[in-house]
């Protein structure tokens, strides 16, 4: 629970605005001070390693923030699963299904897209009962 907390924070942190302008300022200053340092090996050591720890310490920090949002979408699509009464309720464990059976899943899908079979009309019902409803309220 720390960890996430923190890297919550520090990707909040790495992805701000300052952080960027921040990260400008480093590079110019470090590019003023190659005449200073003669340009020597120390000198492209320095930015080097540096932005080689930074950027493999990045990684794992967008890995984890990834993988948070990835799981909240699913919450969130779950949720909207389960309260839809048109859905099918199979679809809410499709994290728990291989590569393969998700292929087939979505080969039905398509099948089903191009036959026609997945209806529209609760959709097209509800848009013309809105837009029936704004034709008949006294400001439509």
């Amino acid at each position: 629970m720390r960890f996430s907390r923190f890297s919550h924070a520090l990707s909040r942190w790495a992805g701000s605005p300052r952080t960027f302008i921040a990260a400008i300022c480093l590079i110019v200053l470090w590019g003023l001070t190659g005449p200073l340092f003669h340009y020597n090996d120390t000198w492209q050591l320095l930015i080097n390693t540096s932005t080689t720890i930074i950027t493999f310490l990045m990684v794992f920090l967008v890995q984890n923030t990834q993988n948070r949002d990835t799981d909240e979408l699913h919450i969130k699509i779950n949720e909207l699963l389960r309260v839809t009464t048109e859905a099918q309720n199979a679809l809410l464990n499709l994290d728990k299904l291989d590569q393969k059976e998700l292929r087939l899943l979505r080969k039905k899908y398509q099948a089903m897209a191009d036959s026609g079979e997945i209806d529209d009309e609760p959709l097209a019902c509800r848009d013309g009962a809105e837009s029936s409803a704004a034709a008949d309220s006294p400001a439509g």
